[in-house]
């Protein structure tokens, strides 16, 4: 199994996130990444569909012999994760319990503030990870449902950004937060933003980077990190839609061309 590759999957693009900062962490490993482009987005939808959708995620994932599944969508970590964790025995992560934990080291007042799509945001996740770790932390949550769509536009630096940070994240800053998890893919795109907002002093917690480092970690535990010598690692892109949109976005959430993703149609 150490010569297997990691799983991602999400509901549509932000997962590619995770997928950057694991092959920044672990360039040895092969990737095989699902989005599940025909059914996004997940946060509008019912918990009973999101479990759905999730299981049938990670059986495709496992026809690929995957030795860890990482479940890189907040929706899908929030909802299917504690369900799916009883069904399947593959290792697998989510992108909460990672960003939490690190929120948690970095809090020097106690308090912290989670954005996210609305599903996340109404699910308490974040609340519930952080208070599990430190039940005394004050947790502020705001969902910021125009980000996603601001990204997959390629509007990341336009000023249309800072007025929708700026609506969503004055309410987080009257509470004087001092860290803040960036629960959604889709938002280490929009860092400068977010950061320009709150200022210098707010440290930002990116989920897709902690979960990387959890991956890794989990790796080493289980013995089942790529035993061999260095190598050229595979990333195999699959989408549930048709690639074209993908592939465009793509380069946005990687900083380099995708050349081919493989359409699935029985998920």
């Amino acid at each position: 199994m150490r010569n297997s590759p990691i799983g991602v999957f999400d509901s549509g693009v932000g997962g590619l996130t995770v997928v950057k900062q694991l092959t920044g962490e672990m360039p040895n490993e092969d990737i095989v990444y699902f989005g599940d482009t025909a059914r996004v987005p997940y946060g509008t939808k019912s918990p009973s569909t999101i479990k759905k959708f999730s299981i049938e995620n990670v059986l495709f994932l496992m026809k690929h012999n995957v030795k860890l599944i990482i479940i890189a969508c907040n929706t899908s970590s929030a909802i299917g994760l504690p369900f799916l964790s009883k069904y399947f025995s593959v290792p697998m992560i989510g992108v909460i319990k990672p960003g939490a934990k690190a929120a948690v080291r970095s809090t020097r007042n106690g308090r912290i503030g989670v954005i996210g799509t609305t599903a996340t945001i109404s699910s308490k996740a974040y609340e519930n990870e952080i208070r599990a770790f430190n039940p005394k932390i004050r947790v502020y949550s705001k969902d910021c449902p125009l980000f996603v769509p601001l990204v997959e536009e390629g509007w990341a630096g336009d000023g249309i950004v800072d007025i929708a940070a700026r609506k969503y994240l004055f309410p987080l800053k009257e509470k004087k937060i001092d860290t803040i998890i960036l629960g959604c893919t889709h938002y280490p795109l929009l860092k400068s933003a977010i950061q320009k907002m709150m200022g210098k002093a707010v440290r930002l917690v990116d989920s897709a980077e902690e979960t990387a480092k959890e991956a890794k970690n989990l790796l080493e535990e289980c013995g089942l990190k790529y035993s061999g010598g260095k190598r050229r690692a595979r990333v195999k892109f699959c989408v549930s839609d048709s690639p074209d949109k993908f592939l465009m976005v793509a380069k946005r959430f990687l900083g380099k061309d995708v050349k081919t993703a493989e359409q699935v149609k029985d998920v």
